[in-house]
């Protein structure tokens, strides 16, 4: 009986069948990783620009708090705190550590009124809040401002040249959705909401500073759905505000695309050149073996080592160079010799060109040779061979370098830093204005843009949904741009070999 349960063992290792479970279980994991980050990041970006209500707060101290909720969480507090509370909030909180285990749990308001207030968020414990003394006030109104972010205050009246139009709050709120919503650039001078605010007073905010407006708590599902997509529109093809915290990300999406367009454009012709050069024509031998070693080692270079040297040698050296040879009159203010999107789309290229080379490479010895030597016997060339036979049948391959370049391109950010990639860019690299396509401007990028939202942003907090939204954004268009490349690539396949490789 042991020797049949020995022979088992060994029949099952002999077969493999750990190992296939083994790595299949790692696939499984792999997915789940993957599927549950790009599944979290969709979540949080689709849910960005969905309104909530506005929730009028008055806690037992008599402080009242009225913004958005943002966040909740429970949380420790420190020892002695319930000896620093008043007798009702003491008791309240005593009575919520006994029911959840020692923790509390408070929320994150987004309050707005910086201007007036000095703060964007403020955070509200639970165990302060009386009963009943969360409400939601029916004129509350949120203000996206072109500064100083959002304003959130209750609609008092409509005000012209400091004179009262209008103290009803729902008259005052059809003369703003007339000569706001319905009037045509520019907005009328002199014209303002007059709002009060959580302490009492009342503020005027001037129509021209006000980008969108809107009665959260009075909003049906139909004008939810409205905001939430007048907020993606915005997104999309406005420029950004407010420290890029606010607006839209249009320069930075239209930078990321056409910088990994163009370096697509420049790594892939260079790249299957060489893989050519390299599988079809150069002799084995030291130099060659060198050039690999090379163009491994190539592939193991940190990004921001690509960055360092294509400032040196794109911007300065050759920049530099053409400023003084064409651009003499400007000097010593910078023309080519700077930062911009032709050199940063140089400098991706030469960091993607070991992707490019390798898979093209391998696409090539893919080809049978029994194919090389039938079209050598039907007395083509090797140049014709190469390009009739050779190519056509590796296409897939080749797409499928382009296709790695372009994930690994379009999502670096270190190198862009230092050779064109800026916090705000007004003027796109490719506009209306003869030549029409400028390579030597800055341009915005989305990767720089998340950076830029996430750990330089002065307010941490309020650019928290953008970032998530731009992470979107940028996952959205190397998927597309992926997707686009795997169509070619099965459209080549199934033209001229009919599997792949």
């Amino acid at each position: 009986m042991s020797r049949i349960r020995a022979n088992t063992a060994t029949a099952l290792l002999a077969r493999g069948e750990p190992m296939v479970w083994l790595s299949g279980g790692g696939l499984v994991v792999a997915l789940l990783m993957v599927a549950g980050l790009v599944g979290f990041v969709f979540w949080q970006g689709l849910t960005t620009f969905w309104p909530g209500p506005v929730l009028q707060i008055q806690t037992r101290d008599g402080n009242v708090v009225l913004g958005e909720v943002t966040r909740q969480e429970s949380f420790r507090p420190e020892p002695g705190m319930a000896e620093l509370q008043e007798k009702s909030a003491a008791r309240a909180l005593k009575e919520e550590l006994a029911g959840g285990a020692g923790r509390l749990e408070r929320r994150l308001i987004r309050t707005g009124n910086y201007e007036l207030t000095g703060e964007h968020f403020q955070w509200v414990e639970q165990f302060r809040i009386p009963m009943g003394g969360q409400t939601t006030p029916p004129w509350a109104l949120v203000l996206e401002r072109t500064a100083w972010g959002r304003f959130y205050g209750e609609l008092v009246a409509y005000v012209v040249d400091d004179s009262i139009l209008s103290t009803d709050s729902e008259s005052a709120w059809a003369l703003f959705r007339k000569n706001h919503d319905g009037a045509e650039d520019p907005l009328p001078e002199g014209h303002a909401l007059r709002l009060r605010i959580s302490t009492g007073v009342t503020h005027d905010v001037p129509l021209q500073d006000i980008v969108r407006a809107y009665a959260p708590n009075q909003l049906g599902l139909g004008g939810k759905i409205g905001v939430y997509f007048g907020r993606w529109f915005e997104f999309l093809t406005a420029e950004p505000r407010e420290a890029n915290s606010e607006g839209g990300v249009w320069p930075a999406l239209f930078g990321t695309v056409i910088m990994t367009l163009g370096m697509t454009i420049l790594v892939v012709p260079f790249g299957v050149m060489a893989a050519l050069y390299l599988r079809e024509y150069a002799q084995g031998g030291l130099m060659i073996s060198m050039v690999r070693i090379a163009i491994n080692n190539l592939a193991g270079v940190p990004s921001i080592v690509f960055g360092v040297f294509g400032l040196g040698f794109f911007s300065y050296i050759i920049g530099g160079s053409i400023d003084a040879i064409f651009f003499a009159d400007k000097l010593p203010n910078p023309t080519f010799g700077t930062g911009g999107i032709m050199w940063a789309s140089l400098t991706l290229a030469l960091m993607t060109l070991p992707v490019v080379i390798v898979t093209t490479e391998e696409a090539l010895a893919a080809v049978p040779n029994s194919m090389r030597e039938g079209s050598y016997a039907c007395g083509a060339s090797k140049w014709q061979t190469i390009w009739r036979v050779v190519l056509p049948r590796s296409l897939p391959g080749i797409m499928t370098g382009a296709i790695l370049a372009m994930a690994r391109g379009a999502g670096e950010v270190a190198p862009l830093m230092l050779v064109g990639a800026v916090k705000l860019a007004p003027e796109l690299p490719v506009d209306g204005v003869f030549p029409f396509v400028h390579p030597e401007r800055s341009f915005m990028h989305l990767g720089f843009h998340i950076f830029d939202l996430g750990f330089q942003s002065q307010n941490s907090e309020a650019a928290k949904p953008m970032v998530f939204t731009t992470t979107m954004l940028l996952m959205g268009i190397i998927l597309f741009l992926n997707g686009a490349a795997i169509y070619f690539r099965s459209h080549l396949t199934r033209k001229f070999t009919g599997s792949k490789f």
